[in-house]
């Protein structure tokens, strides 16, 4: 049973180095998902869910 499970954990050696290949052409979902984030658009929502973590904090605090 112990044997089973070691064999279901193995890296597929091929699928690794047929991915590798795609990535290095620029396929694949990973570069794909890149191209199409909006880097300042981002960064314009991770500093307005900052504001907002920041406000709530202190909200919370002036309840105490």
């Amino acid at each position: 049973m112990a044997n089973q499970q070691n064999q279901q954990a193995k890296t597929n050696a091929q699928q690794v180095r047929k991915q590798n290949a795609a990535s290095a052409q620029g396929q694949g979902f990973d570069t794909e998902f890149a191209s199409e984030t909006n880097a300042q658009e981002v960064q314009q929502q991770n500093a307005q869910a900052e504001r907002r973590k920041q406000q709530a904090s202190s909200n919370q605090q002036r309840q105490q």
